[in-house]
């Protein structure tokens, strides 16, 4: 049986009847057809949900029955995905992926090797794309948490985020520990660092495991950037229990 569909809400309804208005309501309206009788969940993007019914549409919209009213605690630990800045959309594939498969956060990486630079207004168109590639992936997984996208770090950033941190890891082809051995915190954030193309240079990796992050690989297929972080995240999301 598949599960109703997700609708994005600044706030949770109150009381025991609502509308679902503006865009949301016109796509699950227009585009969804939703009708009378129908099932959808509105979601805050931060753990609440609203079981609703619709009882009626109208111009732009439909009006919706409230029912049960949940707010989920966030999963443990918390899943940080640093991914390195890709070429073409790459990167809002990875964001895509991520999201999908239960990142928690995700902070955008300015590394050496990457191609791509997110400088003046270009950046910020960038990371507006990331952004909105968040909110609908987590609308389309069904997810009652929009993962946010920080702003872009630097190599220095990301270290000091892995040092306070959980517990941390680097994905790289040459690592000689495996994912699936790897000690994972029981608690706190989880740092998973996914590099760009070319990898990781040496100043990065002196950085990186410095400040706590251990060399992990997947196995023997070299991933691209955009796809390696969802692979780790499908591994740990199986060892933590996220999907028992």
């Amino acid at each position: 049986m598949s599960t109703p569909p997700v609708f994005l809400v600044d706030v949770l309804p109150a009381g025991p009847d609502t509308v679902l208005g503006g865009a949301e309501g016109h796509h699950a309206a227009s585009v969804r057809r939703l009708r009378p009788g129908e099932a959808l969940r509105l979601a805050d993007g931060r753990g609440g949900v609203a079981e609703c019914v619709v009882t009626a549409v109208e111009p732009g919209g439909l009006r919706l029955a409230v029912g049960q009213v949940v707010r989920l605690e966030p999963p443990r630990p918390r899943f940080v995905l640093v991914q390195a800045l890709a070429k073409g959309d790459r990167g809002e594939l990875a964001v895509e992926l991520a999201t999908e498969l239960g990142v928690d956060e995700v902070v955008p990486w300015a590394a050496a090797r990457s191609v791509t630079r997110w400088e003046g207004t270009r950046g910020e168109r960038a990371l507006a794309r990331w952004r909105a590639t968040a909110r609908e992936a987590a609308k389309q997984s069904r997810r009652a948490w929009v993962p946010p996208v920080a702003e872009p770090h630097t190599t220095g950033q990301v270290a000091t985020r892995l040092a306070r941190s959980a517990g941390g890891l680097l994905l790289g082809e040459g690592a000689a520990e495996p994912l699936t051995a790897a000690r994972l915190p029981n608690d706190g954030d989880l740092v998973l660092v996914v590099g760009p193309e070319g990898g990781l240079d040496d100043a990065e990796i002196a950085a990186l495991t410095s400040a706590g992050g251990r060399p992990v690989r997947l196995g023997d297929a070299v991933l691209r950037t955009s796809t390696a972080g969802a692979a780790a995240l499908a591994v740990l999301s199986a060892r933590t229990g996220r999907w028992s």
